[in-house]
């Protein structure tokens, strides 16, 4: 693996050095094979900077027309597939100057770097790339808000068990369900607006780290690249990769309301349950057992959260306690960010498809709900016959434990003199509390279980996705 004596010509910050680089080094030091993918930032980053350029007489509009037509030709490159990628192209900025010089002449394209270095450079072809990933995810994400919404409305009428501690615990609308995932997504959709927001500020104009030499008009080349505002310290500018932290943290957190989400239907898909099917578009099979039927989209949902969240924490290794302002450790932040970007726009568009066309099986729902689930319902008979809620729910548990001793099928199955035993405040309306569709459209109150209520929640989550 020795180097050889000659310098590397191409490279941007070749002229310091008098030998070669180490061929383990240059594979170790590049980033093209990741960063090409923002080929299209780094080329209009460069076409606003060049018109900034212009304005402060650096370059001649005959100039500049040459550099944006030489751009166009490299995007087109790029875009159907016949850019030639060459050794030295050591990250997308290299490259993309490179390309430049061959096609409208190295005296030119050469002073489209003036004034400008890589440090500020990446920053704002990330900052583009991700903003632009961001807006395409939020549309994504707005229309998976949307399928669980037009189903919730849809199969409002059917009933199953809401659990706790994964014990069936009360009745509840599979709406609510519904609406209780809608809701961790709607969360997710207000903190992405304001990552985009964060995302959205212009580093180009800074240096290296220093500021710009030659005065160049900030504002100018962030309004151009519809920026919302300017980093407003070049050091800052140039080294800041919180914006990849928080990119991060958010596609961790919204894969795991879908883990969550997904380990819900992975239970209510198994043959003990049978709440649900799931499409054959969505599932696979055993290659040794015939008749199975594998939730694979749910489980891999719910498997890559673990991995957003491992590139999450590994990136916050690397960026802990360096110096200021740009070193080489920054460089780690495209591999995960761009993974994690990826990986979470899949993931959203997987439950989508799957929430589309999985099946509900109501009857299985229905069920599964037994009359031990209104034992609340019976303390709240007491409780609103003026007695303590402390003191129903003590002779409710003494009901549960007759109808158990007693080997009948359910609380439901005790009679009013049994009833009367326990508390003499029971009278014939008992037996009114043992009706599902009654229990839960008792909770009226905001964010409950009553068809209004629930109504109202997907009334609200419509608003926010709006």
């Amino acid at each position: 693996m020795a180097s050889t004596d000659a310098p590397t010509e191409t490279k941007l910050w070749g002229g310091r050095f008098t030998g070669a680089t180490d061929p383990l080094m240059e594979l170790y030091n590049a980033s093209l094979p990741y960063d090409k993918k923002m080929y299209a930032a780094d080329l209009e980053g460069t076409r606003v900077y060049t018109s900034a350029l212009e304005k402060l007489g650096l370059l001649t509009k005959e100039e500049l027309a040459e550099i944006h037509r030489g751009l166009e030709l490299i995007h087109a490159e790029w875009a159907n597939g016949t850019f030639v990628e060459k050794p030295g192209d050591e990250d997308i900025h290299t490259a993309n100057e490179r390309r430049l010089g061959e096609l409208i002449g190295k005296g030119i394209a050469g002073k489209v770097h003036t004034g400008r270095s890589r440090n500020d450079q990446v920053a704002t072809d990330m900052r583009l790339y991700v903003r632009d990933e961001l807006t395409k995810t939020q549309t994504q994400l707005r229309a998976l808000i949307q399928v669980i919404v037009n189903r919730a409305r849809s199969e409002i009428e059917i009933l199953m068990p809401g659990y706790t501690h994964l014990q069936r615990a009360q009745p509840i609308r599979w709406a609510h369900w519904l609406s209780l995932h809608a809701t961790f997504l709607a969360n997710d959709l207000k903190r992405l607006e304001q990552v985009i927001e964060r995302v959205n500020v212009s580093p180009l104009g800074s240096g290296a780290l220093a500021g710009h030499p030659y005065g160049i008009d900030r504002e100018y080349i962030a309004n151009e690249l519809k920026f919302d505002g300017i980093i407003g310290n070049s050091l800052a500018a140039v080294s800041d990769r919180d914006f990849v932290v928080e990119t991060m943290f958010w596609g961790s957190l919204v894969l795991n309301h879908l883990a969550k989400l997904s380990e819900d239907l992975i239970i209510y898909s198994t043959a003990e349950f049978g709440f649900i099917k799931l499409a054959d578009a969505y599932s696979t099979g055993s290659s040794l057992m015939p008749q199975k039927k594998n939730p694979d989209s749910l489980e891999l949902l719910r498997g890559k959260s673990g991995r957003a969240f491992g590139h999450l924490a590994g990136f916050m290794m690397s960026l802990k306690a360096t110096p200021s302002t740009y070193n080489k450790d920054l460089q780690e932040d495209k591999e995960p960010l761009f993974d994690n970007l990826v990986t979470v726009s899949h993931s959203i568009q997987i439950a989508t498809g799957v929430l589309s066309t999985l099946k509900v099986i109501p009857e299985k729902m229905q069920a599964a709900l037994t009359m031990d689930m209104l034992a609340t319902d019976l303390a709240d008979y007491l409780v609103r016959k003026g007695v303590p809620f402390r003191e129903t729910h003590h002779i409710s548990g003494e009901a549960v434990h007759l109808a158990e001793s007693t080997n009948v099928s359910g609380i439901d199955q005790l009679t009013l003199e049994q009833y009367k035993s326990i508390d003499s405040r029971f009278e014939e309306d008992v037996f009114k509390v043992f009706d599902f569709e009654a229990s839960v459209e008792r909770r009226t109150a905001i964010g409950g279980t009553a068809k209004s209520a629930v109504l109202a929640q997907l009334e609200n989550l419509e608003k926010i996705i709006s």
